[in-house]
């Protein structure tokens, strides 16, 4: 039977003095779906991912993740189960640069003991987890482990920015347009890699991108203007 991750019910979010951005009226995520949820630019997308995060809290409704209802934690429990159970590949990648490729990747596990207590199950150690992520995702230079991630590649410091989202086996992996400087075959390649890595941690992938050409790798596509009774953007 399939379990669920995420479940939004009645979810209606404004900014303070603006109208609703979002009202969605129902939506779910299945524990081990890779989901692409098509977002254009203004249609909200960054703020749901904020709330499903636990960086805001819903104007209504409700935001369960893991059984746990996000709203009813206050914000420093809130920080707590998102580092725990939540790993986010970003847009920008937003490594820190003057780290070293091995330090930006085990900061999850340097904040969360849960995330450092499954990496040192899986693998043996947080620094073999580091290693074996690296090469699972098609880096396997061991010199390149104490480069600083602002001499990588884009290529590369996608990879590293994936590394440190999964590394701890987090629930869920939240993607945020991060293909979006690299080219069709190189997209589709990195994409292909993070699906067998997402299966072998057993976590579900959430991709936002505004990329339509991609949606077909996924279990399943969602449109956020079409959840969203909100949108006000006409997608293209």
């Amino acid at each position: 039977m399939t379990q669920t991750l995420i479940e939004l019910s009645e979810l209606g979010f404004a900014w303070p003095g603006q109208p609703e951005l979002l009202d969605i009226p129902a939506f779910t995520l299945s524990k081990g779906e890779t989901l692409f949820l098509k977002g254009p630019s203004g249609s909200g997308k960054t703020t749901l991912l904020g709330l499903l995060g636990g960086v805001q809290k819903p104007g209504r409704g409700r935001i369960r993740l893991l059984d746990q209802e996000l709203s009813a934690l206050p914000a420093s429990a809130r920080d707590r189960f998102r580092v725990d159970h939540i790993g986010y590949i970003f847009q920008q990648f937003n490594l820190l640069p003057f780290l070293s490729v091995q330090e930006n990747i085990e900061l999850p596990c340097h904040f969360s003991a849960t995330r450092a207590k499954r990496a040192a199950q899986r693998f043996g150690s947080v620094q073999d987890a580091c290693k074996a992520l690296l090469n699972h995702l098609g880096l396997s230079q061991s010199e390149l482990l104490q480069r600083k991630a602002g001499e990588l590649s884009i290529g590369q410091q996608q990879r590293v920015a994936a590394a440190r989202a999964l590394i701890g086996q987090p629930e869920l992996v939240i993607a945020d347009e991060p293909t979006s400087a690299l080219d069709a075959d190189t997209r589709e390649a990195f994409i292909k890699l993070l699906f067998s890595e997402c299966r072998s941690a057993g976590s579900s992938l959430l991709f936002v991108s505004h990329d339509q050409s991609l949606a077909g790798l996924f279990d399943r596509n969602v449109s956020l203007a079409e959840l969203n009774r909100a949108s006000r953007v006409t997608e293209i």
